[in-house]
């Protein structure tokens, strides 16, 4: 079976490697807008945490953020097809300024109590829409950079993966810290990076454009248009469905973890941005190691490896004795779930044609994200006494999962392409 990488042309205009060089044009505004993007993501359960003291309340937070990131997918692919990603990337960024601004100047003003709850409610599931327009139109431009420049294509995929991952370090991190000074700091410096990722996103390259829809459907033949391109991809629909299995066990882990390291380990704020960004240094590090031996093995034998880390630091998780081991295990996680990020973007970047580069991406992403909003509510419904069990169970179905998906896709073509491209 042949797998052909696509290079047709799309109507409007055309993606190019940019005049400028890759960091100014591509890395630096992934860069900023990566560590906008991590910040939001792992502060704001923890923000209703230090504020409310509730762990149903925090994973309530968690799924408000996610719900509408992934409802907003399909919408966001069809815009960055019609429109472009530098507009949508600056609009994206400009606009999760604005809000956070707003939010820190109300949480000074608001007394404690239900209405500042209901403003950080509200605002995690703004700003999760607007995080999310944005890192489809980062993957847009990261994609058809791949794809049309000399580079190796896992090359361009591992720095991108690099950029996510040192934001997940600093992120977290620096919103850990800016708790134990007050809400209204952290969400000040939250409010500031975004803007500079607005700045910095006009200057990324056009990506390929597409004509406007005619029959007003534009959102569902979006839809249709990237599960069809899905279904023509095996490999693809493999790794997607291996991966989202996956990361409902992920998804659980950055629910729960703020409560079970503040509650059950008696740790601080702090605490918890120190153990993401010590998972993201693993990661980090597992990515740098993917880039060596990709030169001597292909795709697969890299995503088993992962794989395998992914699966027995999970299962181990649930009985970690103390707050260090639990770190450590996160880490290993953390770090196999790095290597099969690189095997899936790297495969998703080459074979997705360019016409449906778009809504092909925005419906993968889609389905990888929809278990992290039932993560949320999982822990929303389980006393935190129970975690550990819904962690083991998660860890079991995420290790046969991945399993499956790998012997299905041993002899699979698409994975020994890209290893031939390097």
């Amino acid at each position: 079976m042949a797998i052909t990488v696509h290079e047709d042309r799309p109507a409007g205009r055309h993606a190019a490697i940019p005049s400028g060089s890759l960091f100014r044009r591509i890395y630096a505004p992934r860069a900023s807008d990566a560590l906008a993007f991590s910040m939001s993501t792992y502060a704001m359960p923890l923000l209703v945490l230090t504020i409310t003291s509730s762990a149903s309340l925090t994973g309530l937070a968690f799924a408000l953020e996610w719900t509408p990131r992934i409802a907003a997918f399909v919408l966001a692919g069809n815009v960055v097809d019609r429109r472009g990603a530098a507009i949508v990337c600056f609009l994206a960024s400009l606009g999760r300024a604005t809000v956070v601004g707003v939010a820190a100047v109300a949480l000074i003003v608001l007394p404690r109590g239900s209405a500042e709850t209901a403003v950080i409610l509200v605002l995690a599931a703004v700003t999760g829409t607007l995080s999310q327009f944005g890192f489809v139109a980062n993957e847009a431009v990261g994609a058809v950079v791949t794809r049309r420049g000399a580079a190796r294509p896992h090359g361009i995929q591992a720095v991108l993966v690099g950029i996510d991952q040192t934001a997940t370090v600093i992120g977290p991190l620096l919103a850990g810290f800016l708790l134990l000074a007050g809400p209204g700091w952290m969400l000040g410096c939250l409010s500031a990076v975004s803007l500079f990722a607005a700045v910095l996103g006009l200057q990324t390259p056009p990506t390929p454009l597409r004509a406007a829809s005619t029959n007003g459907a534009g959102q569902v033949s979006g839809l249709r248009k990237g599960m069809r391109t899905l279904l023509k991809l095996p490999a693809l629909g493999w790794l997607v469905a291996g991966l989202t299995c996956s990361n409902l066990a992920l998804g659980l882990l950055q629910s729960a973890s703020p409560v079970i390291v503040v509650e059950t380990f008696h740790r601080s704020s702090a605490s918890v941005g120190t153990m993401w960004s010590a998972a993201a240094v693993a990661t980090l590090l597992a990515i740098t190691c993917c880039r060596l031996v990709l030169s001597r093995l292909d795709l697969w034998a890299v995503g088993v490896v992962s794989a395998t880390l992914a699966s027995a630091a999970c299962l181990a998780v649930p009985q970690a004795p103390s707050y260090a081991s639990y770190t450590i295990l996160v880490a290993i996680f953390m770090a196999g779930d790095g290597g099969l990020t690189v095997v899936l973007r790297t495969v998703r970047s080459v074979i997705i044609p360019s016409t449906a580069l778009g809504a092909t991406l925005s419906l993968t992403m889609l389905i990888l994200l929809l278990p992290f909003p039932a993560a949320g509510v999982l822990v929303a419904l389980t006393p935190p006494a129970h975690l550990g069990r819904v962690l083991m169970a998660c860890a079991v179905v995420q290790a046969v999962a991945l399993i499956v998906t790998f012997t299905r896709l041993r002899k699979a073509p698409a994975l020994r392409l890209v290893a031939d491209r390097r």
